[in-house]
């Protein structure tokens, strides 16, 4: 099997746009969840939100497109190209342009759509905009990464939901492994602040409330007070490539996707199931792909999304593929807020991290325990762990999709300073 290594990272999240950034905050519980501004498009459809960094459309497009592309497609296209400047990558100069692919996933344009229907209704057929499609359709995010950077090989957009980011980076280690790629571009880019998405889930109750004085306290994982997830937006993308493809090329790895397992609860659209068999099942997946055992995992990034039901249902099921006394764990919702499918991407940097620094970032605001979620949390501060040598990251969505990864140090000659 052909080892495959994480050789770039790339994220636009409400923490900061670095590695450096992301990784302060999740130390430090520096929040990026507040209030959205009076008057704004989403003031009175939530009291709070994770709101990502502006970014000005014409620093990753030029013409008229800049100007009609959804927000998801801008920060899709800022990550991909930190995350191949990362990698000291350049298309045709270190990889044959038809050998690197991109899958990149997420909802689309839905805001972008919304806006359009609008001025349709005001203005008529003739007033809806001719670059709708190529603005916001959900493969968008992908086709225009590939455009900018001249990526003519595999190409892809995946739809799980918020599984949608951890399942491209598993789609993008099956690639490698084929032989089909030399590189591959996954990751997801989210954009759900706007007024109709954050309204379905506010009536749906699926949103924090009660936190408009303490806007980050809202996301509190496995903690007893939690009352719903924080919405937020952003972009997470990793370069993954065959080991043997960055020594060849002198690079330096920061990790080992080592394995990663899909699965379905074929349960319930938006619950998931209150067992975590499919959970279960997912992590038990990775873990055989990677051929480790249970004990081998030093740290879980869990998905906690900071709901009752889906954080009793994940730590059941973590508790069922690992015993009472479970790995360290630990939610870093509590800061970004719930990014959808990008955070998949951006809890996996974030576990990758970890794992090369020796240090678990905390589940901050956990500071009541829910005696159902009963697992070896960590709390307040980080927790140093020298000796890890492999982490998993969770990541579940609407429809029942769960998927899992699992990372190790990296199988290349040169190792990533972090």
């Amino acid at each position: 099997m052909k080892d495959v290594v994480v050789s770039g990272m790339g994220m636009v999240t409400p923490v900061g746009c670095s590695a450096g950034e992301v990784w302060g905050a999740m130390c430090e519980g520096r929040s990026g969840i507040g209030r959205p501004e009076a008057g704004s498009l989403l003031d009175g459809s939530v009291e709070v939100a994770a709101f990502g960094p502006a970014i000005e459309p014409e620093s990753v497009l030029s013409g008229p497109e800049a100007r009609v592309v959804d927000r998801y497609i801008v920060m899709a296209l800022r990550a991909a190209a930190d995350a191949l400047a990362d990698a000291g990558i350049e298309v045709g100069r270190d990889v044959d342009p038809y050998r690197i692919g991109v899958i990149l996933s997420g909802t689309g344009g839905l805001a972008t759509l919304e806006a359009q229907v609008v001025t349709r209704t005001q203005r008529g057929r003739l007033g809806v905009s001719p670059y709708l499609l190529p603005g916001m359709l959900p493969n968008m995010g992908a086709a225009r990464v590939a455009i900018r950077h001249g990526i003519r090989g595999y190409s892809s957009s995946i739809a799980t939901a918020c599984a949608a980011g951890a399942q491209s980076v598993g789609e993008g280690l099956r690639l490698l492994r084929a032989g089909e790629a030399d590189v591959v571009v996954a990751g997801c880019s989210e954009a759900p602040l706007f007024p109709t998405l954050a309204d379905t889930f506010g009536n749906a109750r699926a949103l924090a409330r009660g936190w408009a004085d303490d806007p980050t306290g809202a996301s509190r994982p496995f903690d007893r007070r939690r009352n719903g997830l924080v919405l937020g937006e952003g972009a997470g993308v990793l370069v993954l490539e065959r080991a043997e493809h960055a020594d060849a090329r002198g690079a330096a790895g920061y990790a080992s996707v080592l394995g990663w397992g899909a699965t379905n609860d074929a349960h319930h659209p938006t619950t998931p199931h209150p067992e975590g068999e499919g959970a279960a099942a997912c992590m038990r997946l990775a873990l055989a792909d990677a051929g480790l055992e249970p004990a081998d995992i030093g740290y879980v990034n869990a998905h906690g999304t900071s709901t009752k039901i889906g954080d009793r249902a994940e730590a059941l099921a973590i508790r069922r593929v690992f015993g009472p006394d479970t790995p360290p764990v630990s939610g870093t919702k509590a800061v970004t807020g719930h990014m959808l499918g990008a955070s998949g991407v951006v809890e996996s940097a974030v576990a990758v991290l970890a794992l090369r620094r020796g240090l678990l970032p905390p589940t901050y605001n956990l500071d009541d325990p829910d005696p159902a979620c009963d697992l070896d949390h960590i709390r307040k501060s980080p927790r140093p762990a020298p000796h890890i040598g492999q982490v998993m990251s969770n990541s579940f969505g609407f429809g029942g999709h769960n998927v899992s990864l699992v990372y190790g140090l990296p199988g290349t000659r040169l190792s990533r300073a972090v």
